[in-house]
């Protein structure tokens, strides 16, 4: 499903969905998204920047990214009940405390049809600590000239969790974990850029897009 272009979604009446303010009560701006319509079967790309999916509900709280929905998902996702097929995130759960990613998890849930997909690519604690263990050099983002006064393992593992306002970082064991007490039973782990469904097929942009999982409602 093709969906519709920015004037459609004005049409539509998803205009009603943008422009989340910071501090507005999460139950009322969570009532106030799921009056907007929303076509049955969407595939919501969370947390775009600037990388817009053809066909996929384009979601960013940075108006400068020209997102097609801006909301700040801490108060809420933008879609009612059983109306999403598919969810996709890269490198967007490690910017949310436990708290809010674990209830943006259960909105998640919530929006997908049965049977809906849920697809989260991101940093992998297990990969920063067996590095900071072992050759903790030996990482792409290190050969960034932007990097270099990083000069011990424990510098590097510290600048990683905190950095690039990183407020969680997720391992496979904990993420499966969260997703599962959201409501999600099948969790699975994917290779990058693989996976048995075509919409979900390709869709990473970052290496270091290290741990991957679907979940599936």
């Amino acid at each position: 499903m093709r969906f519709p272009s920015k004037a459609g979604l004005k049409r539509r009446g998803l205009a009603a969905a943008i422009a989340v303010q910071k501090g507005v009560g999460r139950a009322r701006t969570s009532t106030s998204l799921r009056q907007a319509k929303w076509p049955v079967g969407s595939k919501v790309h969370l947390g775009c920047g600037p990388v817009h999916l053809d066909g996929w509900v384009n979601i960013d709280i940075n108006k400068a990214v020209n997102p097609d929905v801006r909301v700040d998902l801490r108060f809420g996702f933008p879609a009612p009940p059983a109306s999403v097929k598919f969810i996709f995130s890269e490198h967007v759960f490690e910017h949310f405390t436990l708290e809010a990613g674990s209830q943006l998890f259960a909105d998640c849930f919530l929006a997908l049809l049965p049977g809906g997909v849920m697809r989260i690519a991101m940093p992998d604690l297990r990969y920063l600590v067996d590095s900071y263990l072992g050759n903790w050099r030996d990482q792409a983002w290190l050969a960034e000239p932007a990097y270099d006064v990083i000069d011990t393992p424990a510098h590097m593992l510290n600048f990683a969790l905190r950095s690039w306002e990183h407020l969680y970082i997720y391992d496979i064991e904990d993420l499966t974990l969260r997703l599962n007490q959201a409501g999600f039973k099948a969790v699975a782990s994917r290779q990058w850029g693989k996976s048995q469904f075509p919409e979900l097929t390709g869709l990473e942009q970052r290496s270091d897009s290290l741990l991957i999982v679907e979940a599936t409602k």
